[in-house]
């Protein structure tokens, strides 16, 4: 199946558990599985401020897992430096945007400071970075307490 976007390379050899060594891989795969699902839904929503979102997320409820995951979806593309790809749920291949953020979830997961500030710093712009970081740390926390 084709990506959402065409505009990365993939990296066909790499499997989930190998993008994200910090988490099993069954809730790699079903992390990954809701992302590809709500990038889906995305595509043709408006942007959204960053800052804003933050702000206004509610960090209670039933919808708290598909509000962080929607407002990272919406607000990654314009922090990012370049177009992100989402391939569709089910490709068993991993586009490089997805690996990254695979990675970014597992050095939160792993309390691993100095490697999520070089990916952010690696990708995303600098006045983002903390906000993307707090969207990252919910997304982990939900799939966590899942």
């Amino acid at each position: 199946m084709a990506p959402l976007s065409a505009q990365h390379s993939t990296h066909p050899g790499l499997a989930p558990s190998a993008a994200a060594a910090a988490l099993p891989e069954i809730e790699a795969l079903g992390l990954l599985s809701h992302l590809r699902i709500v990038a889906l839904g995305c595509r043709a929503s408006a942007k959204t401020n960053l800052f804003e979102a933050c702000a206004l997320l509610s960090l209670d409820g039933e919808d708290a897992k598909r509000t962080f995951a929607d407002t990272l979806i919406k607000c990654l593309e314009t922090s990012a430096r370049s177009p992100i790809t989402w391939f569709r749920p089910g490709v068993n291949e991993l586009s490089f945007d997805e690996a990254w953020v695979m990675r970014c979830i597992a050095c939160v997961r792993s309390g691993d400071a100095d490697s999520l500030d070089f990916l952010l710093r690696s990708r995303i712009a600098a006045s983002d970075r903390r906000y993307i970081g707090f969207l990252l740390g919910r997304i982990s926390d939900q799939f966590q307490a899942a």
